[in-house]
């Protein structure tokens, strides 16, 4: 079956294209959760009409996206969490905690954009990417140091 994706599926295309899937993706999936139309020749005078929106509404999300890159760049996070003697952290620094820290800085971005391959663990310097559109990616430093140990414990 064709269909004409309404928004971007992830592994199938972009908005606007016209893709072959499986019947049953299309008919359970795609059609009813509104993410893709049949490709009838009405319907791709609509998208034709769609892309067009589309593309001025990317234009101006992507201008966004890039200047929130440019204010991001220069943001340093710092995070004082527990580390036992080898630098090793006895939690670690999540994406969660990263949006909640940027979002107190004033920065509203959702956690699921933030790029990390696994929670920073190790206390030192990291550079965490953060994917604010298709191909506008930010960087941000994140600096996890040691919290001090109490006098009392030591003793």
């Amino acid at each position: 079956m064709e269909v004409i994706l309404k928004e971007d599926v992830a592994k199938l295309g972009h908005r606007g294209d016209v893709v072959r899937v499986a019947d049953g993706y299309g008919r359970n999936y795609l059609l009813p959760h509104k993410l893709a139309i049949e490709a009838t020749a009405a319907n791709r005078k609509v998208i034709e009409q769609m892309k067009a929106a589309a593309a001025r509404r990317a234009a101006t999300e992507k201008a966004k996206a890039e200047e929130l890159a440019a204010r991001l760049n220069g943001v340093t996070l710092v995070f004082t969490r527990r580390a036992g003697d080898q630098d090793h952290l006895f939690g670690s620094v999540t994406s969660a905690d990263i949006a909640k820290e940027l979002e107190a800085q004033g920065f509203e971005i959702d956690r699921r954009k933030i790029q990390l391959d696994e929670s920073l663990k190790v206390v030192g310097e990291h550079t965490v990417d953060i994917r604010l559109y298709r191909d506008v990616i930010a960087h941000i430093k994140a600096v996890v140091n040691k919290e001090q140990v109490a006098a009392e414990e030591n003793a």
